[in-house]
């Protein structure tokens, strides 16, 4: 005999979901407000609960961070997704793959100075908040680079390494533009992405593709 589910218990499972997100989005808000060093409180006040409701969501602040970073995770994936994925020339997905992630962080710099200083800082027991969603990112990168030499006719081992690289690379360049606004999005964009595109002409040289060829020309 099979069990039929509750339909209760899917309502409150569905509820509890859409309870968590409204907190996290709370949680980045005030974060967006108030800088990284914005406490359990002041999240609880912004979201309209008490902190024991918010705990019955996170157990402490190191989960809540996680949970925002795997929020940043999806804004990121929800801009570059779309960008690598457009019938046109590589290097143009690149760039606009590029600058959607440097538009999501320019538009949420103390959510992602929050995750990228708690990481580096090792606190908290949850570890790295980031974590999750750069491995989510790499994976997507490595499946782009990945089908990109599989079509040139080229051994895709390299395309997993080079996609962290590309993650790392990314992380500390947005932390230094945040940090020092020397210029705007557009130009350190097109740095960024002209340093991705020719740190890809070395190994595809070394395997026999021209990057007018990676380039579909």
């Amino acid at each position: 005999m099979s069990i039929q589910p509750d339909g209760r218990s899917s309502r409150w499972d569905a509820h509890r979901e859409e309870r968590r997100a409204d907190l996290i989005a709370a949680a980045v808000r005030a974060i967006d407000d108030q800088g990284p060093e914005v406490n359990m409180t002041d999240i609880a006040a912004e979201a309209g609960v008490s902190k024991p409701v918010l705990y019955r969501y996170f157990a402490d602040k190191d989960e809540l961070h996680a949970a925002v970073g795997q929020w940043g995770a999806d804004e990121v994936l929800a801009g570059v997704v779309p960008a690598l994925l457009v019938d046109a020339p590589v290097r143009a997905r690149i760039e606009a793959a590029v600058d959607a992630y440097l538009r999501v962080i320019e538009e949420h710099p103390q959510v992602f100075f929050l995750l990228v200083r708690h990481r580096a800082s090792g606190a908290g027991g949850a570890g790295d908040p980031l974590a999750d969603g750069k491995a989510r990112i790499a994976a997507m990168l490595t499946r782009f680079l990945a089908e990109t030499m599989r079509g040139l006719g080229v051994d895709p081992g390299g395309a997993e390494p080079w996609s962290q690289g590309i993650v790392g690379l990314g992380l500390a360049t947005g932390e230094w533009w945040l940090e020092k606004r020397t210029m705007p999005r557009a130009q350190i964009s097109a740095y960024l992405s002209s340093f991705i595109w020719h740190s890809l002409e070395g190994p595809a040289g070394e395997l026999g593709v021209p990057l007018s060829a990676l380039d579909g020309s």
